[in-house]
């Protein structure tokens, strides 16, 4: 498989080398917010770039008609344009906030969870997510979807960065120290006692690794995917 990195950075490098070690080529490294390459070298795409260039890149691969696994977060207000752009020249797309396989086991567990805990009022729900002092976006995707999964649940209406008096409403806390890769913590809090779920990365490898996996499962397909669908989930 001919695959076209579009950003090059720390995941990008890691990406790199587990889609060699895995037999594949990479055709193309884009590291700057430009239009000036043949995307069609490539047979997949896959763009960790930054929420700046994400929409820009996923759109240029999606209309030259290359499938494009995208992890950059940040971007999504253009999300449902990206998808038009990919029905309209017939190829593929799959967004995923998180590619690790542990945090996708994660989002499954997080959602049930959130399924037991929706009748029990007495219970307050909150997100914390810690990353790198480099990462560009804050909340997390990651913490996002997990939001998103409790609300698909629950009686919650939205998420919000920061403290919330509105009980319809989750607070997420973003901290930003030092490398750490990524940890998320899913608490619900009573007077009487706490129930926690918490997903610890120790390095970007599960990221790089998963978002290879989707890209062999992507290529030569049609239409928009998800990683549940990847890993039958």
């Amino acid at each position: 498989m001919k695959i076209a990195l579009l950003g090059y950075g720390k995941m990008g490098k890691a990406i790199e080398q587990i889609a060699t070690q895995r037999g594949h080529e990479i055709v193309l490294k884009i590291d700057s917010p430009h239009t000036d390459y043949d995307i069609t070298l490539a047979d997949i795409a896959i763009e960790f770039s930054t929420p700046q260039s994400a929409y820009q890149n996923i759109t240029h691969s999606l209309s030259q008609g290359v499938p494009v696994v995208a992890g950059t977060t940040g971007w999504l207000a253009h999300y449902d344009e990206a998808v038009k752009v990919c029905e309209e020249h017939h190829t593929a797309f799959l967004y995923a906030s998180n590619f690790s396989v542990g945090v996708n086991i994660f989002f499954a567990l997080n959602k049930t969870l959130a399924k037991l805990m929706a009748p029990l009022h007495n219970y307050n729900v909150h997100i914390e997510e810690i990353h790198h002092t480099q990462k560009l976006d804050a909340p997390s995707g990651t913490a996002i979807t997990l939001a998103e999964g409790i609300i698909a649940e629950t009686d919650k209406t939205a998420w919000q960065l920061g403290a919330t008096a509105d009980e319809k409403i989750i607070p997420i806390e973003a901290k930003r120290i030092g490398t750490t890769p990524g940890t998320h913590i899913i608490t619900y809090e009573s007077e009487v006692d706490t129930i926690e779920i918490k997903h610890t990365a120790h390095s970007r490898t599960g990221f790089a690794l998963g978002a290879v996996i989707a890209a062999e499962w992507l290529v030569n397909k049609k239409g928009v995917h998800t990683m549940q669908e990847v890993l039958g989930i």
